[in-house]
This record gives structure tokens, sequence and C-alpha cells, in this order.
């Protein structure tokens, strides 16, 4: 399996890249997130998965380790191809779509066009629990717009203990307008 290329970006399109490595061309297909990311920097980097198929072996390219990984959750689902988990990335980011599948929103997923309602349910239903174990949706669910949690999750996960253990602490504790020292504080409390 191919998991990475380093190599000179050759040509940069919304659907697919051109990366030259060793002299060799690879054609790699990417989501819109991913075209957006890179920049018009020569040298890049981008992680890959390879699907064989009879007719075709095809990479596709991922910005970030995150998105290859929510790419491979989305492929595990019957009837969702490597296209359709693109389309799904494209449309949102793999952290909106861990959110969507954690917090059971079949209308956010539905509204990836493309996708049904029964695709929406089947998607949330098959990867509810892996998405959740992951650490694709955690920080971003319980903490989506606050560095101060972030923070402390962080200091706390440092010290040695459990996140889970670690996200409840802190969601009793927290108030409005607290420092990252007093969310630390209070969350030992409890802990």
């Amino acid at each position: 399996m191919i998991a990475h290329l380093n190599g000179r970006l050759v040509e940069k399109t919304p659907t697919y890249i051109v990366v030259e490595c060793g002299g060799v061309g690879y054609l790699v297909k990417i989501s819109l997130n991913t075209f957006s990311l890179l920049g018009s920097d020569e040298n890049i980097k981008i992680h890959t998965q390879l699907m064989v198929r009879e007719d075709a072996h095809t990479l596709y390219g991922f910005a970030h380790l995150s998105e290859r990984e929510m790419f491979n959750h989305l492929i595990s689902v019957s009837g969702i191809g490597a296209n359709t988990a693109i389309l799904m990335l494209s449309a949102m980011t793999s952290d909106e779509i861990a959110s969507a599948i954690v917090g059971g929103d079949v209308a956010t997923i539905q509204g990836i066009k493309g996708i049904g309602a029964k695709t929406a349910q089947r998607v949330i239903i098959d990867l509810k629990d892996k998405v959740a174990k992951s650490d694709l949706a955690a920080e971003n669910i319980l903490f989506s717009n606050n560095t101060n949690q972030n923070d402390a999750l962080t200091a706390l996960l440092a010290l040695g203990f459990d996140k889970k253990r670690a996200e409840k602490a802190i969601n009793k504790v927290l108030t409005d307008e607290q420092s990252v020292e007093e969310i630390i504080k209070e969350a030992l409390k409890v802990l």
C-alpha cells in the first residue's frame, strides 16, 4: 500500500492532483477540502489510500490523517464507495462529519448531494461507535469553540488522566469565564 507521497506538485485541480516522486507522476484523487488546504508550494506531502479493483488502481489523497481515517470509515459502510466518500469529504470536513455521526444528525449527512435518508441513517448506525472511540470527534464535539477547555484537557491528559474522565470533570466544573488554570484546578478537585 502507498501510505503517502512526498514530492513535487505538478498539476492541481479541484478533483485531483499529480505528484511527481522519483520521476513518476502519481494521479491522486482529492476532496475539495484537501484542494483548499494545498497551498501553492511546489513540494508537498500528501497522505494516500490505494483502492484496488478489477478495473482500476486508484490513489486517493488527503491533507490530514484524520481525513484519511474518516474516508476509511465511510467506505466501510454498505452503499458508500470511494467516490461517494470523497464527495462527502468535499461537502464537509472530517470533523464536521464525525460530529454529525456522533450527534446522530441525519439531516446534516442527508444534506450532502447524493446521500439519501436511508444511507445517512446507515452511516450513523454503522459508524457511531467507531467514530466515538476514535479521536476524530471527541474534542470537536465537547470543546468545539473553547480553546481554554482544549488546553485544560491537554494538560490533564499530560498529567496522566484518562481522556473520558478528564472530559467529564471539565464539563462538570465549566462556567463561562474561566481561565485554563481555573478549569484545571476545579477539574482536579472532581478527579
